[in-house]
């Protein structure tokens, strides 16, 4: 998991270039969701985080947005 806070832009495109980077969070409301996100993108800089892949935010506590990552949120609401 990645801090944007801890981060430079350039240093954040170096990293979505080399798919270090494919998901985004917010810290405070712990959701993820893909990088291009509408929702997601209205995020302050420091409540954002990024993920390598579902399971690394899975598994930091983070549950699928429900506008970009529909059939996931819906899964993961059933199971709770």
């Amino acid at each position: 998991m990645f801090h944007h806070r801890d981060m430079t832009d350039e240093a954040l495109r170096a990293a979505i270039r080399r798919q270090e980077v494919a998901l985004a969070g917010h810290a405070q409301y712990r959701i993820f969701g893909q990088l291009n996100c509408r929702s997601g993108m209205r995020m302050k800089r420091i409540n954002r985080v990024f993920f390598m892949d579902q399971a690394e935010a899975v598994a930091a506590g983070y549950r699928p947005c429900g506008h970009c990552m529909r059939a996931s949120y819906l899964t993961w609401r059933a199971d709770r």
